[in-house]
């Protein structure tokens, strides 16, 4: 199943945090926080301004991008977790 995004909305698979640390300590799954880390699959159609004209976006397929933590909106395809959120709602790119 494929899906693509409509707008200024992204298609985010969130990346897993590792289960043990450093230090050796293994963390639970209850204690583990929701994933701010995510990797772009799609991206929509885009964003158009006052003037109709389509405004660029700052992501592409493949970069690594931080979300908030409580954003957009989950979807499982094909017994994957991703996550769609909008551009304005990304963080920032990690290089």
């Amino acid at each position: 199943m494929k899906i693509q995004p409509l707008g200024d909305r992204v298609l985010v698979k969130p990346l897993e945090e590792a289960e043990v640390r450093k230090g050796g300590i293994i963390i639970p799954d209850t204690a583990k926080e929701k994933p701010q880390e995510g990797k772009v699959v799609a991206i929509g159609t885009g964003k158009r301004d006052d003037d109709g004209k389509l405004i660029p976006f700052n992501v592409k397929k493949g970069d690594r991008v931080l979300m908030p933590k409580y954003g957009g909106t989950e979807v499982k395809i094909d017994d994957q977790d991703y996550q769609i959120v909008r551009e304005d709602d990304i963080l920032g790119i990690i290089e």
